[in-house]
């Protein structure tokens, strides 16, 4: 069925106290809470819900806001929702009217609701993180005509591929399966394979590599036996089981100077990329193609691009999401990364060259600026989750790189609400000042007045 909407009752509890008569409402969370538009998000996502089957999911409001609290704070699904317990602003932003001691939801039903929504719903999370920014006046609509793109790599939570624990990983899981489908195998070879990955790696550390590779070799045998004893006594193959087979055949095949290699088992799309970094010369995952305001920084697109295409190729789709999310800018920055780029809409893309030349003054003053996309990056990394992917699949690249991005607006939307309210409290105080000023000047008049009347009432 469709999510309830958060209950609230305009009586109040006689046992209870509302949380807005214990909270500080100018706290930067409740601020924003008041600019979000719940209504919009909870018409978007409840049409992804059936109308009559089922019980009721859990409310729309409490979903987004927990995926915003995460992405903010760099938590896991679980810490997200154990810290919501125990922190009042966290439910009030949820909707709640009371403080609830328990947990709202089991961590698992993030997940489902990340595959119902899917990449669309992450762009309109990212949509009203912009939308909230134009109404507290932290965003102007001038900041969104100038633009900045480049990509970055977005590593998958594997670890580093080797020939030896790739193959037993391979036969680890199809074991396992061969077990849950009752298909009895000549031999499982747990105590061999294990055997023969424990001392590839013990000789690849005394520097003897010919011992090494002889173990590594006899992995890769051992998993094209158990490949072959599955393939002629399953007496059905299904899905499952056929990608599992599909994936440890290629991985018994390939070479060292094959191309679309495989380096995870439950990850298979991760890619071997390679960004030119003295510190790290290979990383695996996917290619990321972010787009920030030149001014301010805010982030207005990001999208997982698979494949490892060129930079240049990436950068269509780029400015098509942003123009899905807020509106088509008129000037797109990027580096020399792009040239040759495949972009052909309205926006005036100035790709960044080694000298200036005859760029016009306030032209290049943009395009200096370019590079300030390259901080925001280091923080969608370190403090918002997109250093180390964690969701499953090409749909969970997704999806992490558009909350991260959302994360890291929302994060400077709280800045923006916790000093608007000091504003406001100092021209307060003067108008308070000048209000007190003008009282002492017209209590001396009246007193001066009273004065002169005492003294003509004596005379």
């Amino acid at each position: 069925m469709k999510p309830i909407k958060t209950p609230h009752n305009p009586q109040g509890d006689l046992f209870k106290t509302e949380l807005s008569r214990i909270l500080n409402l100018n706290h930067p969370l409740v601020r924003l809470g008041k600019e979000v538009d719940w209504e919009r998000l909870d018409e978007i996502f409840g049409k992804t819900y059936c109308e009559d089957n089922g019980r009721p999911a859990s409310s729309t409001r409490l979903m987004v806001a927990l995926h915003y609290l995460k992405y903010t704070f760099n938590l896991s699904d679980e810490d997200v929702v154990e810290a919501w317990v125990e922190n009042p602003y966290w439910q009030h932003f949820s909707g709640n009217q009371y403080f609830e001691h328990s947990q709202p939801i089991d961590p698992t039903s993030m997940t489902r609701f990340r595959k119902r929504i899917g990449e669309a719903g992450a762009e309109e999370l990212l949509k009203e993180t912009i939308a909230a920014g134009l109404k507290l006046k932290a965003i102007t609509p001038h900041q969104l005509k100038r633009v900045n793109v480049d990509t970055t790599v977005q590593e998958k939570e594997i670890r580093y591929p080797t020939d030896s624990r790739l193959y037993e990983r391979s036969r680890e899981r199809l074991v396992n399966a061969a077990i849950e489908r009752g298909i009895t195998l000549r031999q499982n070879y747990n105590r061999t394979a294990k055997y023969h990955l424990l001392m590839s790696h013990r000789y690849a550390h005394a520097r003897q590599m010919k011992r090494a590779r002889n173990s590594t070799r006899k992995l890769r045998t051992i998993l094209g036996r158990v490949i072959r004893d599955i393939e002629s006594k399953a007496p059905v193959i299904d899905h499952e089981l056929r990608t599992l087979l599909d994936v440890s055949r290629h991985i018994q095949e390939q070479q060292r100077t094959d191309h679309g290699k495989i380096y995870s088992v439950h990850e298979p799309q991760v890619e071997c990329i390679s960004k030119g970094k003295a510190h790290k010369r290979y990383e695996f995952g996917c290619k990321v193609s972010v787009a920030a305001t030149s001014k301010g920084g805010w982030f207005v697109g990001a999208k997982a691009v698979h494949g490892n295409p060129y930079d240049g190729h990436t950068l269509s789709d780029a400015l098509k999401q942003v123009e899905r999310i807020v509106k088509c800018p008129e000037h797109a920055f990027v580096d020399m990364g792009y040239r040759g780029h495949d972009y052909t809409g309205r926006c005036e893309v100035h790709v960044d060259k080694r000298r200036r030349g005859t760029t016009a003054r306030s032209e290049w003053k943009w395009m200096k600026r370019r590079a300030a996309i390259e901080p925001g990056i280091g923080h969608l990394k370190r403090e918002h989750r997109m250093d180390r992917c964690r969701l499953k699949g090409m749909d969970g690249d997704q999806f992490n790189a558009i909350l991260s991005a959302a994360g890291m607006n929302f994060g400077k939307l709280l800045k923006a609400a916790l000093r608007l309210p000091a504003f406001l409290h100092s021209v307060v105080a003067r108008l308070f000042g000048a209000l007190q000023q003008f009282l002492r000047t017209l209590g001396s008049t009246i007193f001066s007045l009273n004065q002169l009347d005492l003294a003509f009432a004596g005379f």
